[in-house]
């Protein structure tokens, strides 16, 4: 049953992927379509992450009345509807309307995926079934590169965006025999109901027993939601770190390689549609292939060391390709360097799969307060999409004002900071239990010492 529920539920985040592999091979057929500008072209990107936004502020609210899985649903449906009309749009103002739907979808998702499978995964495999949401991502984005590579003999940039409605459909489909999740049962009071559920999930009977008294005794304390961040030091700590971890991992730049690859490999020398897209298709095998690091190893090696070195490697890697970048606009560069503009891409993307990009989430739904489990996420969610946003809506227009180097130097000297921070102030969680970071927390031990037994 742990598998079945890790897989399902992380078909969310096949959807996830699927949407940000896509508009980076359909976005120059839609830019030729619709003749776009710079600015269109990064709103059409950006409304994605806009609808989104603005779904994570209702998500909360939405999780607690419906429950992890029927919010699954309802994401699910809002994606088939989105994807349908982006495949229709007559114009591009409808095109970014159906867009900002996907968002909405997207971000319900990317809130609840993480959240239902903390809440269901024992502290042991936690953060191997959260990286499972974080795999299946990858290789949505592998499946919508292969999609954009296969379309983009005809430029059919509506087959490319109404595919995405299939796997929704499944996902509906799976949600149907997905179990509630344990904590909100108990939340509700449904305490029986929740014992079963463990007991599918557990080895014994004692332990489902066991896991079932400690949720009951940290929901003793009602969710407080907003009016518990205004009076409780130790909660805003959480949910400011969460917040901080969402920026981190989005203003490494990371995704502005998944949205804008066929634009950067073109700056980098390689001229054709063709070059352009089997290059997006290494880098995003590459993301895939790397994110099996970050899963069987997560709850081995830890979160704290998975940061450092993939920041560490992004920073490296981006610093290179700026200076490869730099040389195409100086006219100066070889074809050599093409070659090496694609491996430090890699690279970059590597470093992300392996660290950030899974690690930030598992993070975020294990230091939020179960008291205010709910907001914390809440916050940390929204900051994920508004930072998502910010450099979608930024990048080329970033590339128009400092270069294409410039730009890239910018996420060399970012990615650069958060080793620091990661030093500073992020905790090591891995085998410890969320009650007892909570504990930890609560007692005012330093952020990074949350996670110490």
């Amino acid at each position: 049953m742990n598998w079945f529920v890790s897989i399902a539920a992380a078909v969310a985040g096949l959807l996830f992927g699927l949407d940000i592999g896509v508009i980076s091979g359909a976005l120059p057929f839609i830019t030729d379509h619709f003749t776009l500008s710079s600015q269109l072209q990064e709103w059409v990107v950006s409304s994605m992450m806009l609808g989104a936004a603005i779904g994570a502020l209702f998500n909360g609210w939405l999780s607690f009345r419906l429950g992890r899985k029927y919010s699954l649903m309802a994401g699910a449906v809002l994606f088939v509807a989105g994807s349908i009309g982006s495949a229709f749009a007559a114009s591009v103002e409808v095109l970014l309307v159906a867009r900002v739907v996907l968002g909405v979808a997207v971000g319900i998702a990317s809130y609840t995926a993480p959240l239902y499978l903390s809440e269901m995964a024992s502290e042991n495999v936690r953060g191997k079934m959260i990286s499972m949401y974080q795999l299946m991502v990858t290789l949505g984005i592998v499946l919508a590169f292969l999609s954009d590579t296969a379309f983009s003999y005809s430029g059919n940039w509506r087959a490319m965006l109404g595919v995405l409605a299939l796997p929704a459909v499944i996902l509906i489909i799976l949600v149907v025999f997905l179990p509630n999740s344990p904590r909100w049962l108990a939340e509700k009071g449904r305490h029986i109901e929740a014992e079963e559920v463990l007991r599918m999930l557990r080895d014994t009977s004692e332990k489902a027993r066991d896991e079932l008294n400690e949720i009951r005794e940290s929901l003793k304390l009602k969710q407080g939601g907003w009016a518990l961040f205004k009076i409780n030091r130790n909660v805003r700590r959480a949910v400011f770190l969460g917040m901080l971890l969402q920026a981190m991992q989005q203003f490494t730049g990371m995704n502005i390689i998944m949205y804008y690859a066929p634009r950067i490999f073109k700056m980098a020398g390689f001229t054709t549609t063709e070059q352009q897209m089997i290059a997006t298709l290494v880098v995003g095998l590459t993301f895939m292939f790397a994110t099996f690091i970050a899963v069987f190893t997560v709850d081995k090696a830890g979160r704290k060391p998975a940061l450092k070195i993939g920041f560490s490697v992004m920073a490296l890697g981006t610093l290179v390709l700026g200076y490869c970048l730099m040389q195409f606009d100086n006219g100066t560069a070889s074809s050599g360097l093409s070659w090496l503009s694609v491996g430090m891409t890699m690279m970059c993307i590597a470093g992300y799969a392996m660290s950030a990009a899974p690690v930030v989430w598992i993070l975020c739904s294990e230091i939020q307060p179960l008291k205010c489990r709910d907001f914390g996420i809440t916050c940390s969610t929204t900051t994920n999409w508004v930072s998502n946003m910010i450099i979608g809506a930024t990048f080329l227009t970033l590339l128009d004002a400092i270069g294409a180097a410039g730009t890239f130097w910018l996420y060399t000297a970012l990615n650069v900071a958060f080793i620091g921070i990661t030093f500073w102030l992020i905790p090591e969680t891995k085998n410890v239990t969320l009650e007892h970071i909570e504990r930890n927390l609560m007692a005012g031990e330093k952020l990074r010492n949350i996670g110490n037994r």
